[in-house]
């Protein structure tokens, strides 16, 4: 089977990689479609991210559907053919902080595509794929490009979880990448009354209007613009850090109104914070990292028509030219989601 894997910064390989057969509670999928994430461009342009480099070579990929096509002893409730959903999440199960119901927190947590460990867990941009059963969901109603959305999707509605009520909230949207726009979609399933969103590019800013902001900002071309909501203390009730840079958490604190909630989703490295004013004005900051139960709930919410994903799926490219994903997948004047087309059936 060929396998997308990365060597080095910018030394992207289309390799022969060895078929597995499924053990017990298992299945072999063939792959359908792949999305391109912001940290398989991390790796693609610069070899990891923060303290993580590769040391090895990598199979990429962790949002991705797939066909169902052997299913291993003991499996039940699918069958070959079956379009599926794949969470790249395998937590042990039995850590402290699974038995605690913190799957996400997994002590040994096996995340497709991350050289956080080594030996490096391999990704998922593979044209065959074993996986738990545990880990697929039935996508019956979406096309595989929507199904492999369900990933990103997850981590928008972890995130809203961790704000707590969204009811009549207003909301600011710092960056809108597809977590952001994402984010927006959650916000608004979750009732929110308000959503702002800011961004540097016009493109990506359109997109987070189609999907149900009420404002976007560029604040590239008017840094001063988030200045107004900031009068009387602030504007907003829920922050959605989705950057991961100072400066859009900065201005993002300074919208915010005492006792608002700072969800931080982008993982641009450590920061500094204005600690002066989250302490002033009561702020709660609030981490948001990956998900468990929210993969499935995020499937459920496409496959009822809740939530929409369409309108950022911008690109889907054949697997021979997968380095062409990941150049659009890094442009945010063209593109919001990069996918790769690895099989249509």
């Amino acid at each position: 089977m060929r396998a997308i894997v990365i060597h080095a910064a910018r030394d992207l390989r289309i390799e022969d990689r060895p078929e597995e057969t499924p053990g017990p509670g298992q299945m072999r999928l063939r792959l359908a479609t792949g999305g391109v994430c912001g940290s398989d461009l991390h790796y693609y342009y610069h070899g990891g991210f923060g303290a993580v480099r590769l040391k090895e070579p990598m199979i990429l990929g962790h949002e991705v559907s797939a066909f169902v096509e052997e299913l291993g002893a003991g499996v039940t409730g699918f069958h070959p053919g079956q379009l599926v959903a794949v969470s790249p999440s395998r937590p042990c199960g039995a850590c402290r902080y699974c038995l605690e119901g913190l799957q996400n927190q997994c002590l040994n947590m096996r995340f497709y595509g991350s050289a956080m460990p080594f030996p490096h867990v391999q990704g998922a941009f593979r044209e065959s794929l074993v996986a738990d059963a545990s880990q697929c969901v039935d996508a019956a109603g979406l096309t595989p490009g929507e199904a492999a959305m369900a990933e990103p999707l997850a981590v928008a509605l972890h995130a809203t979880s961790r704000a707590g009520g969204m009811l009549g909230k207003r909301v600011l949207v710092t960056g809108c990448g597809p977590i952001g726009v994402l984010s927006i979609l959650a916000a608004r399933r979750a009732g929110a009354a308000e959503i702002v969103a800011t961004d540097l590019s016009d493109f990506t800013l359109s997109l987070a209007r189609t999907v149900g902001a009420d404002r976007v900002i560029n604040t590239g071309k008017n840094p001063e613009a988030l200045a107004a909501f900031g009068a009387e203390k602030g504007h907003f009730d829920v922050l959605y850090e989705c950057t991961g840079v100072a400066a859009a958490l900065a201005g993002g604190i300074a919208a915010l109104r005492p006792r608002g909630v700072i969800l931080q989703l982008g993982l641009g490295g450590d920061m500094a914070l204005p600690m002066m004013a989250i302490t002033a004005k009561e702020l709660e900051l609030r981490g948001s990292f990956r998900f468990h139960s929210e993969f499935a709930i995020g499937v459920g919410l496409m496959q009822k028509r809740l939530i929409d994903v369409t309108p950022l799926i911008t690109h889907s490219v054949a697997l021979d030219q997968a380095e062409a994903a990941f150049a659009l997948a890094s442009d945010r004047t063209i593109a919001m989601k990069a996918q790769i087309v690895f099989s249509t059936r």
